[in-house]
C-alpha cells in the first residue's frame, strides 16, 4: 500500500472521474423520441424534450388532440417500419398498434419501444406517466403530471354528492364500472346510472321510457348537438330528452386518452355541480 499522499492523489483521481462522469451524463442529448398515435403524442409532448421529438403520429394536430398547439411544426410520421426506421429514434410510445408485429420488429432494431397500458382508474394512469416519464429520463416532469392530476381530484372530490348520471355518446353508447369514464364520474361525485360493467348501446326507447335524472354528454358541442352526423344523438326525441337534464360534457380531448388530463376532465364536471 502507498503512503498518505499516495492515497490522496487516488482519492482526487477518483473524485475527479466522477466529476467527469457526472457531467458528461448531464450533457448528454436526450433519446430521440418518436409516437405512434394520438394518445402517445400527448405523452411526448408533454414530457420529452421539443427538441428531441423526431415524429408524431399523423393526428397530433386534430381537433380532439389536447395538446394540438404544441404538436405545431413537429414531423408526422406514419406507423410502418421504413418510416420510423428513416427516423432513428431510439425510443418510440404507442398506445395501441394497427399492426401487432410492428413493437417487435422494432425492438429486433434495437429500438426501446415503451407502451401506454389501457386504464381503469387513475391509479393506472400514475402508473402510465411514470413508465414513460422513466424511459424518456424525465421522471420530475412525470411527477409534476401527477401532481397536478392529483390536486384536480381531490378539489373535485364529492362535488355532484351522489347525484345519479347516464354517460351517453352521441352515437347511443354509455359505459359501467371497469372504465375509465366510470371513474370520472365518481370521481366529481356522480353515482353512474350503468350498472353493468364495460362499454354498451343504449336504445332511445329505453330512454324516453326511463329517462335518468341527469346526462353526461360525449362526443356532444357545447349546446348538446351531437359531433357525429350518425346514431342517435341527432334525433328530436332524444335533444329534448337530454335538454336540461345535462349536468356536463366530456370533451373527446380530455377523455380519450388515458393520461393526466383526465383530470381535467373531472374538474369540468365537478364546475357544474350546485355550490356546496
Amino acid at each position: 500500500m502507498g503512503g498518505p499522499a499516495t492515497r490522496r492523489r487516488a482519492a482526487v483521481a477518483l473524485i475527479a472521474s466522477l466529476v467527469i462522469g457526472w457531467a458528461s451524463d448531464a450533457g448528454a442529448a436526450p433519446p430521440r423520441v418518436l409516437s405512434l398515435g394520438q394518445c402517445s403524442d400527448q405523452y411526448v409532448l408533454a414530457l420529452a424534450p421539443r427538441g428531441s421529438i423526431v415524429g408524431l403520429s399523423p393526428r397530433a394536430g386534430d381537433r380532439d388532440s389536447y395538446l394540438r398547439a404544441q404538436s405545431v411544426g413537429l414531423p408526422r410520421r406514419r406507423a410502418s417500419v421504413e418510416t420510423i426506421l428513416a427516423a432513428r429514434p431510439d425510443i418510440v410510445v404507442y398506445w395501441w398498434l394497427g399492426d401487432a408485429r410492428l413493437a417487435g420488429a422494432l425492438e429486433r432494431h434495437h429500438i426501446q419501444v415503451v407502451r401506454i397500458e389501457d386504464a381503469e382508474d387513475f391509479d393506472a394512469i400514475r402508473a402510465n406517466i411514470r413508465r414513460v416519464a422513466q424511459a424518456l429520463g424525465r421522471a420530475p416532469q412525470g411527477e409534476a403530471l401527477t401532481a397536478r392530476m392529483d390536486a384536480q381530484l381531490r378539489a373535485a372530490k364529492g362535488a355532484w354528492g351522489g347525484r345519479s348520471a347516464l354517460y351517453l355518446t352521441s352515437g347511443g353508447f354509455t359505459t359501467g364500472p371497469g372504465t375509465l369514464i366510470d371513474a370520472i364520474l365518481r370521481a366529481a361525485g356522480l353515482r353512474n346510472a350503468t350498472t353493468a360493467p364495460g362499454y354498451q348501446s343504449v336504445s332511445l326507447e329505453r330512454l324516453v321510457a326511463d329517462p335518468p335524472g341527469g346526462f353526461v354528454l360525449g362526443f356532444f358541442d357545447a349546446q348538446g348537438v351531437a359531433e357525429q352526423t350518425w346514431g342517435p344523438g341527432r334525433h328530436a326525441v332524444l335533444q329534448r330528452l337530454i335538454k336540461g337534464r345535462t349536468l356536463g360534457a366530456l370533451s373527446p380531448a380530455v377523455s380519450g386518452c388515458p393520461a393526466w388530463f383526465a383530470g381535467d376532465a373531472v374538474e369540468r364536471l365537478a364546475a357544474g355541480a350546485p355550490r356546496r
